[in-house]
C-alpha cells in the first residue's frame, strides 16, 4: 500500500494549485456578491485540459487518472467552489456518461468537444439534467416525458437546479419513456440547447457557490432523434446511476477542497492575530479546532483517493463514493463553520473568504446524491 503521489500526480496538483492562485483567486468575491459565471476561468481550465481529464485522448481528452482528477478538484476548490463545480460536472457527469455508454457517432459529434472545452473557439460544456420539481432524491420519479414517434422522441417536462444550465451547449436529459415499467422505462437523451422548444429558466439566486449558473430548463415539444439516446431502450435510470456514483468522487473532492482552504486560512490566521498577549494559536481552545479540522480532511481526502483508486482499477466504487461524499461534505460543512469561528468577527466579513467557503460547503451536503441518500447507499451496502 503506498500512499505517495507519483512524479506525475505532483505535476498536475502544482498545475491545478498554479491555476486556482493565480487565475481563480483575483475577483472571486466580486463574482460571488454579483453572480457571475467563470468563463475566463473555465476556458483556462479547457486549455490545460481540465474539462476532460479522464477522457481518452483519442476522444480530445487529457487521458489522466481518477485520481489526478482528486488532486486537481481540491486545489481548485479552495479558492473557487464555483469554477471546480463546472469542471466537476463536465467531467463527471458528462464526459464519463458519455464515454462509457455513448456510441462512437456520439463520441464523434458531441464528447470531443465537451472534453475540449471547445467548439469553434467557442465554450463547449454539458449539463446533466435529473432534477425535477418531484424528483430530487428520488430519481425514479420522472414527470419528463420523451414520446416514442418512431424515429425520434417527443421531449416535454421542466428539469431543476441544472449546473451549467445556461452556459452549456449540450444536455444529458433523463426522461420517462414507459411509465408502466417504472425505472425501466426511463431513458437519457442527448439535447443541444439551442433546439426549438428548449427554453432555460431565470438564474437562481443561491446561498454558495454563487458564480455557477443554476438554471430550470423546460422542453416543450422538442424533437430528439433516436440516434441521440444514450444506451438501450429504457437504460437510463442504470445510466443516471452508474454515472452519479463518479459524480460522487468529483463532489466529495470539491467538499475536501472547500475544507482544506478554510483550514488554511484559520491556520495563517491563527498564527498572526494576537489575544491575551500572545498569538492565538497558543490557546488550546483554537489549537484542539485545528487538530480536528486537519484530522476530519485527512480522513476525508484519503477516502476520496481510496473511491478513486478503486474507480481507476475497475473494482466497485459505488460504497467508497458515497462514504467519502458522506464524510467529506459534512467535514467540510464543520471546518468552514469552525474556521469563521477560529477568524471571530472578521471571519463574518466577505474580504476573509472564509464565509464564503462555509456558504458554499452547504450545497456539497445536498447535490448529487444528499447526506441522507448516500446513508441509504452505505446501509444497503453494509447489511446485504
Amino acid at each position: 500500500m503506498h500512499f505517495d503521489l507519483n512524479e506525475e500526480h505532483k505535476m498536475i496538483q502544482q498545475a491545478a494549485r498554479d491555476f486556482a492562485r493565480n487565475e481563480c483567486l483575483p475577483g472571486v468575491i466580486e463574482r460571488d456578491e454579483k453572480q457571475l459565471f467563470p468563463k475566463e476561468q473555465v476556458l483556462k481550465l479547457a486549455e490545460l485540459g481540465f474539462l476532460g481529464m479522464m477522457v481518452d485522448p483519442q476522444y480530445g481528452g487529457s487521458g489522466m487518472d481518477t485520481v489526478s482528477y482528486v488532486l486537481a478538484m481540491e486545489e481548485i476548490s479552495k479558492i473557487d467552489a464555483s469554477v471546480s463545480v463546472v469542471m466537476s460536472v463536465n467531467n463527471s457527469l458528462v464526459c464519463f456518461g458519455l464515454e462509457a455508454y455513448g456510441t462512437e457517432e456520439q463520441k464523434q459529434k458531441y464528447l470531443i468537444p465537451l472534453a475540449q472545452g471547445r467548439k469553434d473557439e467557442e465554450l463547449y460544456l454539458g449539463a446533466f439534467l435529473l432534477s425535477e420539481p418531484e424528483a430530487g432524491s428520488d430519481a425514479t420519479s420522472q414527470r419528463t416525458t420523451a414520446e416514442d414517434k418512431g424515429d425520434h422522441y417527443i421531449l416535454n417536462g421542466t428539469k431543476n437546479w441544472i449546473t451549467n444550465g445556461n452556459s452549456a451547449s449540450v444536455y444529458l436529459v433523463i426522461a420517462q419513456t414507459d411509465v408502466s415499467k417504472g425505472s425501466r422505462g426511463i431513458n437519457t437523451l442527448i439535447v443541444e440547447k439551442d433546439w426549438p422548444g428548449v427554453t432555460v429558466g431565470a438564474k437562481e439566486n443561491k446561498l454558495g457557490i454563487r458564480g455557477s449558473d443554476t438554471h430550470s430548463i423546460m422542453f416543450q415539444d422538442v424533437k430528439v432523434p433516436k440516434e441521440n439516446r444514450i444506451g438501450k431502450n429504457g437504460s437510463g435510470f442504470l445510466f443516471a446511476m452508474n454515472t452519479l456514483a463518479g459524480g460522487r468522487i468529483g463532489i466529495a473532492s470539491q467538499a475536501l477542497g472547500i475544507a482544506s482552504g478554510a483550514y488554511e486560512l484559520a491556520l495563517q490566521y491563527s498564527k498572526e492575530r494576537k489575544a491575551f498577549g500572545t498569538e492565538i494559536m497558543n490557546h488550546q481552545i483554537i489549537a484542539f479546532k485545528l487538530a480536528d479540522m486537519a484530522t476530519r480532511i485527512e480522513a476525508s481526502r484519503l477516502l476520496c483517493l481510496k473511491s478513486a483508486w478503486e474507480k481507476d482499477n475497475r473494482l466497485d466504487y459505488n460504497l467508497s463514493s458515497s462514504m467519502a461524499k458522506v464524510f467529506a461534505s459534512e467535514t467540510a460543512m464543520w471546518t468552514t463553520t469552525e474556521a469563521v469561528q477560529v477568524h471571530g468577527g472578521y471571519g463574518f466579513v466577505k474580504e476573509y473568504h472564509v464565509e464564503r467557503l462555509m456558504r458554499d460547503a452547504k450545497i456539497t451536503q445536498i447535490y448529487e446524491g444528499t447526506s441522507e441518500v448516500q446513508r441509504i447507499v452505505i446501509s444497503r451496502n453494509i447489511l446485504k
